[in-house]
């Protein structure tokens, strides 16, 4: 894992999250209440320096609380990374980021 500050949700995704959901949603308002609850950097030395970045373990585990709140499967909890708004707002991810396979541990440059 390359430990890297998740700096608050990219303009264009919250832009686009806030006009789909103007009264917000369970995911958006815990990204607006806790921000960015688990840095990187807490985990940074339980992953090597080398190898493919890992996704960042403090979106896995806000990924993991989405899960439970909502009662789905990991195929619906990655597909809700990739395709729905909130959730990449929850995240503070680009609109265009691929989120993460369900059937292997998640890695991508995004993390």
């Amino acid at each position: 894992m390359h430990a890297k500050k998740i700096d608050g949700v990219p303009e264009e995704t919250a832009r686009v999250a806030r006009a789909a959901f103007p009264k917000g949603s369970l995911a958006m308002r815990i990204r607006d209440e806790l921000g960015e609850l688990f840095p990187d950097a807490d985990f940074a030395g339980l992953y090597p320096a080398r190898g493919k970045p890992a996704w960042s373990p403090g979106r896995l585990a806000l990924v993991s609380i989405m899960q439970f709140a909502e009662g789905v499967w990991d195929r619906q909890a990655a597909d809700a990374v990739r395709g729905r708004l909130d959730g990449k707002y929850l995240l503070g991810l680009e609109l265009v980021d691929p989120g993460f396979d369900h059937s292997c541990p998640p890695s991508s440059g995004t993390g």
